[in-house]
């Protein structure tokens, strides 16, 4: 008891079932976002959230579980299709592209996106989870909704221009890429992303 008043956290349930699950969650969102899945233990999560280790295991099961419930794309696939398919087709790529930098100009759903890409590398129920939500549940409908014939490769293709864009500008941190202002991002980036979604690809 002592000692658990001197180290200024608790152990055990704390804030009722919901209020524990909840700051596990935002402990993992954390510690993925900033070391990635591989460098990240189960212990650390449950020091960072104030638990017994024992309580991660509980409610999440095991540390694939846990990454996949907290690293998901922020908004469903069907409503950010939803956004993106509306509006004229000759603008497609600039959409998709202010839609990303604006995701991640947020640092809570930047470190949620940014720890699927650390993790893909490595950790495949990382890499199946980017190319289900981000290619199959995104860019291939996007391209199939916007009428254009070899869908799927242009889903793979503005798939990995998106991946590599958060890769250069936000795990590394190339400059001047890293600082650029949004809109000079979107004006390089978008012409891109609109050939590879609804242009001539040749």
């Amino acid at each position: 008891m002592a000692r658990e008043a001197a180290s200024g956290k608790r152990r055990g349930r704390r804030r009722g079932d919901g209020g524990t699950r909840d700051a596990i969650a935002e402990a993992a969102r954390r510690l993925f976002g900033g070391g990635g899945y591989d460098r990240v233990t189960l212990r650390a999560i449950a020091a960072e959230a104030g638990v017994d280790p024992a309580l991660v295991l509980h409610y999440f099961g095991s540390k694939e579980r846990l990454f996949l419930s907290v690293a998901g794309l922020p908004v469903p696939p069907q409503e950010v299709l939803a956004r993106l398919a509306e509006g004229d087709r000759a603008s497609a790529g600039l959409r998709l592209t202010r839609f990303v930098l604006d995701r991640l100009a947020d640092p809570r759903e930047r470190a949620r996106i940014t720890a699927v890409v650390r993790a893909a590398v490595s950790e495949p129920a990382a890499a199946k989870l980017m190319r289900e939500q981000l290619t199959l549940e995104l860019m291939l409908p996007l391209a199939e909704a916007l009428g254009s014939e070899d869908a799927a490769l242009r889903a793979n293709l503005a798939g990995s221009q998106v991946v590599g864009l958060i890769m250069a500008r936000y795990v590394v941190g190339i400059e001047p890429l890293a600082s650029a202002p949004a809109e000079t991002v979107a004006a390089a980036v978008a012409p891109t992303l609109q050939r590879y979604l609804a242009e001539p690809l040749d």
